[in-house]
């Protein structure tokens, strides 16, 4: 009888503890956040919202009204809009922090700037330089869960009255990037909310949680803004990444959804799938960090998992581009509901959990970096340091690229948006069965900050510790961009003849007239601008032919899809300023 009765239990165990876990009554507060004395003057969520976060999927324009909402009522927030998508939604960046805190953001910023030289780092007092938080929020815009646990986090931000929160926010500069992806977001919530039923239906196959194409997972031009980060073509990773160059975060968080058959994932990832340029420090504080992770979720009785399925290896993720730069980059990956409430292996998975969880790992994350600031900012300005006696060692020098057509200046402009100083060539040099001509090149040199960014940028690795990965293994911009670039090694480098001092070089435009007596204007089919170019040109009012056929005139031959303008279309010469020759 006693071995019949412990074989039930056991049963009962096995079979009801993760119906229990996701099991969820409505949605409160309370449920959220943990007790503390709030500010009354600071509106909760569901008094702007007018519901309970978890209730509804809130749109993006609910979720930015909210944060205006914070902004106007707590001191300890500031705004500012760093963008626009595609849409014209506004992308927004709260900073938050101490009063006090804000009336000297400029000379914290400087300090950290400061933190990140070798040639200053040392004489700085890590004690006296606040910690940065920068916390990103459903970068994919079908994993909501992130976005509306935002509003909660931020609330308890600005509302929290503890002695905690009061000297975290002394300690710590927050910024705090509600949705990552706009557009996403506001096509996946108006889906989810035209959708769901007064009755919830929690079966897998309901119109609810299967979206049709496109999805909210990309921006309106269809991108994965999760790749982005290093190549940084969309408006909204040009400004992130512009944000984050001007602060030097210390930690970067990217909060997720996965399969719904899932429970919680936090890195570190699996060992062997660390890019090879991020140092073994990094992987140390990220696993520091996720004691802290570790030690609430099991408080909650939360299931989760770490150092596994997922990698840091692609420098073009929210969770990577951090680990080249000094910074600690964390995946959060919470199972998704994708709706209201789902069945999935694991019991009923609620929208209310999901949101829940990523609140903890923010308030995790908000812990770690409050109580390991002087560690954090030991490490950033180490990585740097270290960074630069590796490229003084480095047999490589440097990478020189031609400036032969507008590929390299937009590869250029990609290096200034992560703060890498390029110089002229100054003398000619042939490499590898290649000639870089003098006033034709440029010359990226290793010795400088961003050592390690640029060898991730320009690096070919061919041989990897793992032959499994996530996400991609190959990158290579200079390649990607079809540019003529070769390394510079010690034998070939003569420093004595670069131009002294790191500077972005100035480029003239791309093209313009140069024959005033034209039959008509001629512009290759082969450039890697040639649809800007075309759109500015119709945007003028400018009559524009397209070659369907090969053609040569004068010795030069043309390829189908050449574009063509008769003078007699260009009502102004100044409309051709920003071109150059053609005929």
């Amino acid at each position: 009888m006693r071995s019949f009765l412990a074989c039930v239990l056991l049963f009962s165990i096995c079979f009801f503890i993760p119906f229990t876990l996701l099991s969820q009554e409505k949605p409160t507060l309370g449920y959220y956040l943990p007790e503390a004395n709030y500010n009354p003057a600071i509106p909760t969520p569901a008094a702007w919202l007018g519901y309970e976060v978890g209730e509804w999927h809130a749109t993006h324009d609910q979720l930015i009204g909210y944060m205006k909402s914070l902004d106007a009522a707590s001191e300890r927030i500031t705004m500012q809009e760093y963008g626009r998508s595609h849409e014209n939604r506004p992308l927004v960046c709260l900073t938050i922090t101490h009063p006090s805190n804000h009336a000297r953001l400029e000379e914290i910023k400087a300090a950290r700037n400061r933190l990140v030289n070798p040639a200053e780092s040392a004489r700085l007092d890590l004690k006296d330089i606040p910690a940065v938080n920068y916390m990103g929020y459903s970068i994919h815009g079908d994993e909501a869960s992130g976005s509306n646990a935002a509003m909660l986090v931020a609330y308890h931000l600005a509302a929290s009255q503890t002695s905690e929160i009061d000297q975290l926010l002394r300690n710590t500069i927050i910024l705090f990037d509600p949705c990552f992806n706009p557009d996403g977001m506001q096509r996946f919530s108006s889906w989810i909310n035209s959708q769901k039923s007064q009755s919830p239906s929690a079966d897998p196959s309901g119109n609810e949680y299967n979206e049709p194409w496109p999805r909210g997972r990309t921006n309106h031009y269809g991108f994965d803004l999760n790749r982005d980060w290093l190549v940084a073509q969309q408006p909204e990773s040009v400004g992130r990444v512009r944000i984050f160059q001007e602060w030097h975060p210390n930690v970067l968080t990217d909060h997720h959804e996965m399969g719904s058959g899932s429970t919680f994932f936090f890195q570190p990832g699996v060992p062997s799938r660390v890019n090879p340029i991020t140092p073994a420090r990094n992987q140390e504080l990220t696993a520091k960090i996720a004691t802290y992770h570790a030690n609430l979720l099991s408080e909650k009785k939360i299931l989760f998992f770490t150092g596994e399925n997922f990698d840091d290896f692609y420098y073009g993720k929210g969770s990577t581009y951090p680990d080249a730069q000094g910074s600690i980059g964390i995946l959060f990956e919470q199972a998704s509901s994708r709706g209201t409430a789902q069945d999935t292996e694991n019991g009923l998975l609620t929208f209310p959990y999901s949101i829940r969880n990523q609140v903890y790992a923010s308030l995790s994350t908000l812990q770690a970096v409050g109580e390991m600031r002087v560690e954090l900012n030991e490490y950033l300005r180490d990585f740097y340091k270290s960074g630069l006696e590796g490229a003084r060692k480095s047999e490589i020098k440097g990478y020189v690229f031609s400036d032969e057509d507008l590929p390299a200046r937009a590869f250029l402009s990609l290096l200034g948006k992560h703060g890498i100083q390029v110089q002229n060539l100054q003398e000619n040099l042939s490499l590898n069965g290649q000639t870089f001509q003098k006033g034709s090149a440029f010359f990226v040199p290793n010795e400088q900050q961003q050592y390690r960014l640029i060898r991730a940028i320009f690096e070919r690795p061919t041989q990897f510790q793992d032959s499994i990965f996530y996400d991609i293994s190959a990158w290579t911009l200079p390649d990607a961009f079809g540019l003529r670039w070769s390394p510079v090694k010690t034998k070939d480098y003569d420093g004595k003849k670069q131009e002294q001092g790191l500077k972005l070089v100035s480029l003239d435009p791309p093209f313009m007239i140069s024959d005033e007596s034209a039959y008509a204007y001629v512009i290759p089919a082969a450039g890697y601008e040639l649809p800007k170019i075309l759109m500015e040109l119709q945007k003028t009012g400018i009559r524009v032919r397209v070659a369907m056929k090969p053609f040569d005139v004068d010795g030069r031959h043309f390829e189908p899809g050449a574009l063509i303008v008769a003078p007699q279309t260009v009502k102004s010469r100044n409309l051709f300023a920003p071109f150059k020759v053609l005929l």
